[in-house]
Order: structure tokens, then C-alpha cells, then sequence
């Protein structure tokens, strides 16, 4: 059966360790995720934070983005944002939707580009540079309605981003521990958001896209899932 832990965003002091200023040059990276909860972050150009703010709570986006948004950048002090990443999920429709339209208007106002990160890939950056097993592990977050959302990563690739080796999948509750095979289970209640400007910065920094405009969402209203796992849908 797989190794099941439960973890919150590890403290950015400890997730930025190892980083250099090479790895950020120039950039100063706002975040924002409401995969989950919602998570915003700026991070400075040596990849530590500047700031960083968020809640657990997976329902009241709306209510408080603005509020973090604001103290987020209050706190950031005299940075200016050269980019802004979005995370795409995998996420409820309506929450997904209120995260990258605050991140996709902050961007316009400023005349910024906008970096698209898999949140999956944030949490999986904070696993591979907090947990020393080698190996496979599997991010698996809460998709409501008794199912998980599950991406299968193994190490970075040449440019710091955590490998994907299995796509994202629903799985019911029942049906994850078979699904997984033995693969080491991370369960992720929070995210971290300057573990997701790290991956976008580290996107950036080498020139790559990482998914399209189009969010990863859970599922749409009012549509339903078969019994079998399924790969998440653009």
C-alpha cells in the first residue's frame, strides 16, 4: 500500500535554500492559485520570498483574494512584478476561474506577461527539495465528490521543473491506494505559492511553456464521471 503523508506549504526559507540569484535573473514573480485554497506569493529575483499569503479554506475565493492580493503586494514593498503565474490547476471550476482571472487582470494592468503552471507542479517542487526518497511519489489532492486528483512525478528535468510521468487523473477514494500501485502517496491539503512562481520562474528562465491558456479544471457543472479513473481535461 502506499505511503500515505499529509503536508502544508513548507516554510519558503527552507524551500529557497538552494537556490542562486542565476536562477531568477532580473525577475521579481507574483503567484496566484485558488486550486485549492488560495494561495499568493511574490518571490524575489534570488527566489526567495518577498511576501507571501494565503488560506486553507477551498470556498471563499471570491471573498478573499482581493484582500491577500493587497497584502501580498503591501508586503512586497517596492517590487516591481516583471511576470505573474497563474495556476491551472487541477481545480474546481468556479474557484480555478476566480484565481487566473485576478492573475490574468493584475498582468494586463501592468502590461505583464502571464506564466499558465500546473499547480500539481508547485506542490511537487516542494516534495522533491523537502524529502530526500528517491523515486516516483504522487501528488494527490482533494477533487470533492469522494475523488482525488492524482499527477505521478519523478525528479526535475534539466531546467528545475518537476518531471510529470503520469498525467492527472480522477480517482474515487476507494479505488486510490490500487490506483497508485505502491507509488509513494503525498496527500496536499495547501499549496504553496512561491513554490509555484519558482516553477514559472524556472519556465521562464529556460523558455518554455508548460500548458496552455486553458485551465485544468476538475469538471465542469453539472457534468458527471464514470466509475473509471480519468485524465483531468483541458
Amino acid at each position: 500500500m502506499p505511503r500515505a503523508s499529509s503536508r502544508s506549504p513548507v516554510p519558503a526559507s527552507e524551500a529557497s535554500s538552494r537556490r542562486t540569484n542565476a536562477d531568477y535573473p532580473g525577475r521579481v514573480i507574483l503567484a496566484v492559485d485558488t486550486s485549492l485554497g488560495t494561495a499568493i506569493a511574490a518571490i524575489d529575483s534570488d527566489g526567495s520570498p518577498r511576501a507571501e499569503a494565503g488560506t486553507a479554506d477551498p470556498l471563499g475565493h471570491a471573498e478573499v483574494i482581493g484582500d491577500l492580493l493587497v497584502q501580498v503586494l503591501t508586503d512586497a514593498g517596492s517590487a516591481e512584478i516583471t511576470h505573474v503565474v497563474a495556476g491551472m490547476g487541477p481545480g474546481p471550476f468556479t474557484g480555478l476561474r476566480i484565481g487566473i482571472a485576478a492573475a490574468r487582470a493584475f498582468a494586463l494592468g501592468r502590461g505583464i506577461p502571464v506564466i499558465s503552471v500546473p499547480s500539481h507542479l508547485g506542490a511537487a517542487l516542494t516534495v522533491i527539495e523537502t524529502e530526500s526518497r528517491p523515486g516516483p511519489f504522487a501528488i494527490v489532492t482533494d477533487a470533492r465528490r469522494r475523488e482525488f486528483a492524482i499527477t505521478v512525478f519523478d525528479g526535475t528535468d534539466a531546467d528545475g521543473i518537476p518531471n510529470i510521468v503520469a498525467d492527472t487523473v480522477l480517482v474515487r477514494h476507494a479505488d486510490a491506494d490500487a490506483h497508485l500501485q505502491g507509488i509513494h502517496r503525498v496527500d496536499v491539503a495547501t499549496l504553496s505559492g512561491v513554490d509555484l512562481a519558482r516553477v514559472g520562474a524556472r519556465a521562464v528562465a529556460a523558455g518554455r511553456t508548460l500548458t496552455g491558456e486553458e485551465p485544468l479544471y476538475l469538471r465542469h457543472p453539472d457534468v458527471s464521471v464514470p466509475g473509471a479513473p480519468k485524465k483531468v481535461g483541458l
